[in-house]
């Protein structure tokens, strides 16, 4: 049976919001559903889960010999070195690796640009830790600190969609290879208003709405604004607040508004934040 990056990706990026289980303690303990769902895998419950939930997509379309079934991400790269299906370049719908031998940490790529990766993973958290508590949407470097190993390349129904200049995918396609669809990003102004009140009184790397405040750091980074050390933890801290201060100085001088005081303080404002996600490619709501 094959298997189509269209479904396996939706079915992996429905599972963003769940979460693994607590101790008595309260703390997260790595328990959680897909373990025991993937056939030869139960073993591998309470253990890091990255890797078992892509495994658990393919398997759950039917597609176990066509995706490493492996909890183990150094196991999973091997697989596909072996298969000579792996490249440094992202592939839609593929697996991205973290770490220097891609040992780390694995989730799916579902979009992609020059500087980005867009992506769904399974035990990650809003700061993209390699050891989280449930399945999130992300934003990751496409190359730099902080960016993937490498990537697999499955053998979709459909053509290959890669960035390798190289990869024309199992058959070669007849028509040109489509570009990736471009990401649907959305950033809630309200959200990040509650994210700028709060997080900043909460403890280091204490977060509101992470999802929301995540593409903005990311956009930051990208200004020069914002150390890319602090671009992917989904606090709205002093460090994001002083980065979009200078934003908004920067877009009112560029301008010629003349903005000061409260319209530059590092709260964010609907203007100059959706001139931020026009640059950078996420669309502000309310």
């Amino acid at each position: 049976m094959g298997l189509s990056r269209t479904r396996f990706v939706n079915l992996l990026r429905s599972q963003a919001g769940y979460h693994e289980g607590r101790d008595k303690n309260g703390n997260w303990n790595n328990i959680q559903k897909f373990s025991p769902a993937v056939p030869g895998l139960e073993w591998s419950q309470g253990q890091a889960w990255c890797a078992t939930f892509t495994a658990w997509g393919a398997d759950e379309l039917g597609a176990r010999t066509l995706w490493p079934i492996t909890a183990s991400c150094y196991t999973a790269v091997q697989w596909w070195k072996k298969a000579q299906r792996f490249t440094e370049y992202p592939v839609l719908g593929g697996p991205f690796y973290m770490g220097t031998v891609g040992q780390d940490h694995v989730g799916v790529v579902y979009a992609y640009d020059a500087d980005k990766i867009y992506t769904v993973e399974g035990n990650t958290s809003a700061g993209g830790s390699y050891q989280g508590d449930g399945v999130y949407l992300r934003v990751r470097p496409r190359r730099g600190p902080g960016s993937p190993y490498g990537y697999g390349v499955p053998q979709f129904d459909e053509p290959t969609v890669s960035a390798d200049p190289d990869l024309d995918g199992t058959t070669k396609a007849s028509a040109p290879i489509p570009a990736p669809p471009a990401p649907q990003v959305r950033v809630s102004l309200s959200r990040l208003q509650k994210a700028a009140d709060r997080d900043i009184g909460l403890p280091q790397g204490g977060t509101t709405h992470p999802a929301d405040v995540n593409p903005v750091e990311v956009a930051l980074a990208a200004e020069g604004l914002l150390a890319k050390a602090y671009a992917h933890d989904g606090s709205y801290g002093s460090l994001t607040k002083t980065a979009m201060g200078r934003w908004q100085r920067r877009y009112s001088d560029a301008k010629g508004l003349g903005w000061s005081g409260t319209d530059c303080d590092g709260r964010p404002g609907r203007t100059s934040l959706t001139a931020l996600g026009a640059k950078h490619g996420f669309t502000v709501i309310n």
